[in-house]
């Protein structure tokens, strides 16, 4: 079996070592056991999620709305409902 060596800083392998099944198992076994775990449909949902996060536009919609709900400026779903008449 050819080996290669991959870099990982200090936060992320204390984090790989959290999820080990035992402290003997191996960072490749680790991580074939992750890569084998993922659905297609897990896998698209993380495309999905990387185009969004690689949209500066999108981004930026989503920090001026959260920061819409920091100063409460928003609508529940009830007052949304009663305007359009849908209660």
């Amino acid at each position: 079996m050819e080996t290669t060596t991959i870099q990982v800083n200090e936060s992320t392998k204390k984090m790989l070592d959290k999820i080990k099944v035992h402290h003997r198992e191996s960072y490749n076994e680790l991580l074939r056991r992750l890569a084998e775990s993922y659905s297609k449909e897990d896998k698209e949902g993380l495309i999905e999620t990387i185009e969004i996060l690689s949209d500066p536009e999108t981004m930026r919609d989503i920090a001026r709305g959260l920061e819409d709900y920091k100063k409460g400026k928003f609508k529940t779903l009830e007052e949304v409902e009663e305007k359009l008449d849908l209660s």
